[in-house]
This record gives structure tokens, sequence and C-alpha cells, in this order.
């Protein structure tokens, strides 16, 4: 007998999909029941596997006051459910979890003035959130005074940046933003003009040149666990505190899938 998934599940189906490189994509989802979430939240979804839920946290890039959600993903091929999910198109569902979970959000008790929002590939997501929702409040008058964003992404090569062009495009009208791109394999992208390297490698020289100091700034960290531990201890030298670090760990391959 199948079994019934609807107390904590609904069946949301795929919209639309938009391919960045052979590994990277974006899907929106229309779930037939409202998700309430705040920028910077997740929720879990994946896909029945003989009569369990095998599905992971996804980080929404819409924001909340957006009709459909959004997701940006990465198949990682060794994994279990990634692949899976990256052979669905539109028409096809997922099984999604009512409640969306998580306290990655923009930090509003501290009083500081400056957020650094530091990502690797997908670990953008929730920043485009943030920004979006930021943009609207200031547009509709529900934020007086804007805070100074700034969004630092890393990846291997510039097709897997998938939301550069709008965080360019809100950047370059808003002074509030301010967005810096790297890639760490150069040599597989030589018409790359922007910044190379690692995001830690880049983490000091700007929170020194835009002054991002500990006592104005709160810093975020989403993506690889690798740079996340490193970016930590980086931003710990420069003086923050544990308190005003907030961290997002994106499973690494293989250890993000999950069966219940």
């Amino acid at each position: 007998m199948p079994v019934d998934y609807s107390d904590k599940y609904m069946l949301a189906p795929i919209t639309r999909r938009q391919d960045y490189s052979p590994t990277l994509w974006t899907v929106w989802m229309k779930p037939p029941e409202p998700l309430t979430f705040k920028a910077g939240q997740y929720v879990a979804f994946g896909l029945n596997n003989n009569d369990k839920v095998l599905e992971r946290a996804f980080s929404i890039v819409s924001s909340p006051y957006e009709p459909e959600l959004e997701f940006f993903i990465e198949k990682v091929p060794e994994g279990a459910l990634s692949p899976q999910l990256y052979q669905l198109d539109v028409g096809d569902c997922v099984l999604m979890r009512k409640k969306a979970k998580g306290i990655f959000n923009i930090d509003v008790k501290s009083g500081h003035s400056q957020h650094f929002l530091i990502s690797t590939v997908t670990g953008i997501a929730p920043y485009i959130s943030m920004v979006r929702t930021f943009q609207r409040d200031l547009r509709e008058g529900r934020l007086a005074q804007p805070f100074r964003l700034v969004v630092l992404q890393g990846v291997s090569r510039s097709n897997e940046f998938g939301y550069d062009r709008e965080l360019q495009e809100v950047a370059g009208a808003y002074p509030w933003l301010t967005y810096i791109q790297t890639i760490s394999r150069p040599w597989e992208d030589p018409d790359w003009k922007g910044e190379r390297g690692r995001v830690d490698d880049l983490i000091r020289k700007y929170s020194d040149s835009l002054e991002l100091t500990p006592e104005s700034t709160t810093a975020y960290l989403c993506g690889n666990a690798g740079m996340i531990v490193n970016a930590r201890d980086i931003l710990r030298r420069r003086g923050f505190e544990q308190a005003s670090i907030k961290e997002e760990t994106y499973w690494p391959p293989g250890e993000g899938d999950v069966e219940y």
C-alpha cells in the first residue's frame, strides 16, 4: 500500500527550469499550499524512494513576496538525490515539506549596518532572497534606512555564477549593494577579467578595503563546508566574534541526501 505523506509533504510541480552549466540549474515550483518563509530560510524536498522520501534541504532563492518558489541546484554525480532531480522537467513533481526552517536571516539584533555575504556556487541562493526582499521593502517603505550588503561569491568557472547578472544590475542601480566575483580555475576560463582565486583568499582583502569592520559588520558564510571552516578562521583572526558570524553549511558531496 502506498505511504500517505500528506501530513508532512505536499506535491509541488515544477513550472519552469533554466540550466546554466552541465551541473547547475534553477527550477521554479508552485506548491498547492502557500509556504511561509523568511529570506534566508530553506525547505526540504525530494522524491519517493521505495516508500521513503529521499530528500535534502535547499535554500530558497525567491523572495517571500514572489508567487513561486525558486531553487538553485547543483548535480553531484555521486549524490543519491541530485542526479534524480536533474532529470525532472516542467510538469514533474517533488515531495516538499510543508514548513520552511532555518535561522540564516539578516541580523537585525546587533545594530550592525554592514553585512558581508560570502558564498560558493549555490550558496548564493539565500543571499538572492535577501537582496530581492531588501529591495522591495525599501521600495515599498517598510525599510527607511538601507543596510550595506557586500556579496562575495566564488565558483570554479564563470558559467557557474547563475545569478551574476541580477546582482550586477542591482549593484549598478543601488549604492547599498556591492557584488564581487572570483573564479578558482582561471586557466579554464581565459576570457575572465574579474578576481581570481578562492573566496578564502579575498575575505581579508575586501574586509579591509571596504572597511567591513567587526564593530559594524555581520558576516555570513554559505556553501562548501571547507570554505566555511577556512573563512570562519580568517574572520576570527580579523577580530569578528563568533556571534557576528552566521553559517549555513552545504554538505560535502554524498553527505547531503537524507532519507526519512
